[in-house]
């Protein structure tokens, strides 16, 4: 294993930010996983860990492919992280809206830029998502349909699910969508958390990664059996919006299966506690996205159904 900065910056306020790589391997670029761009992607910075402790293990025991290189980059964005904010802590700007970056532009371009670079040239590129409002999912695979990436290629990670995304004009700027354009074939794995740690959808991630990094003959280990993925389209799922803000409550959990017309959640009135609204669904189908946050606004997707 080799620890190397991938990037630097300077900062008038704070010590330097150094963007830290692991690289496992040597030779042909092969894999690169990408853990928290955000500053309260803790989940996602846990499961690099993770997987650093796996490749020492597996590296040491000579199960590395030849003419191999793996790098692992479990997190981007510390300097928010320290102290507790999702964005860059100086202009709330998001590092995962910057690619492919610019290298005389805003400081979370130059970022974006800086590890681009480093980024680019890899087989197979692997990111640990997370959505953008507080809530739980499902471990699943997803990649954007550019027309870069073979859908069956999620097979090899043996979750439930795999979902195809049309991309929309924000993604574009997204490192998923960057990576397939520059030909490195890009999937973002969802494992549960966000900003907790959940060590049993952490596991799952993990040996998520190692079957798929097994299949494709990058690794060769063993791990527990997965899946026979059911592919779909994102078209294929639903989302449920809230009638009312107020208090949250949830009454279905990810995974469970839900028939049409199931209370899902109920909200309350903050100030007299009176029932405001329940949250029935519309389809049947297995929840794989809950909201999970005790106060919710008018309007907010709440929870998601594999229909």
């Amino acid at each position: 294993m080799k620890k190397n900065i991938l990037f630097s910056l300077k900062s008038p306020y704070r010590e330097q930010l150094d963007i830290i790589g692991f690289k496992f391997g040597h030779g042909k670029k092969s894999l690169a996983i990408v853990g928290a761009m955000r500053g309260n992607e803790v989940q996602q910075m846990y499961v690099c860990s993770r997987m650093v402790q796996e490749l020492k293990k597996l590296e040491s025991k000579d199960r590395i492919a030849e003419d191999t290189e793996i790098l692992i980059v479990p997190c981007v964005n510390y300097y928010s992280m320290n102290i507790g904010k999702r964005f860059w802590a100086m202009d709330n700007t998001d590092i995962n809206r910057m690619f492919p970056g610019y290298n005389l532009g805003e400081t979370t371009q130059r970022i974006a830029d800086g590890l681009f670079s480093m980024l680019q040239g890899y087989e197979y590129g692997i990111q640990l998502a997370s959505f953008y409002q507080p809530g739980i999912f499902l471990p699943h695979v997803k990649i954007m349909d550019t027309g870069f990436t073979s859908p069956n290629i999620m097979k090899d990670f043996g979750l439930e699910f795999g979902i195809i995304r049309k991309p929309r004009p924000y993604d574009t700027t997204t490192l998923n969508y960057n990576w397939q354009v520059w030909e490195t074939k890009a999937f973002s794995v969802y494992a549960n958390a966000t900003d907790e740690i959940d060590v049993k959808a952490a596991d799952e991630a993990v040996n998520a990664i190692l079957r798929f990094m097994n299949n494709r003959g990058i690794v060769s280990t063993k791990t527990p059996p997965g899946y026979i993925t059911e592919i779909l389209d994102e078209s294929k799922t639903k989302q449920i919006q809230s009638d009312s803000a107020g208090i949250f409550f949830r009454n279905t959990e990810i995974g469970k299966k839900v028939e049409r017309g199931n209370i899902l959640g109920r909200i309350y009135d903050p100030l007299d506690g009176e029932l405001i609204a329940e949250i029935r669904s519309p389809v049947s189908g297995t929840v794989y996205f809950v909201y999970n946050s005790p106060l919710i606004n008018s309007k907010t997707v709440c929870f998601k159904i594999i229909k």
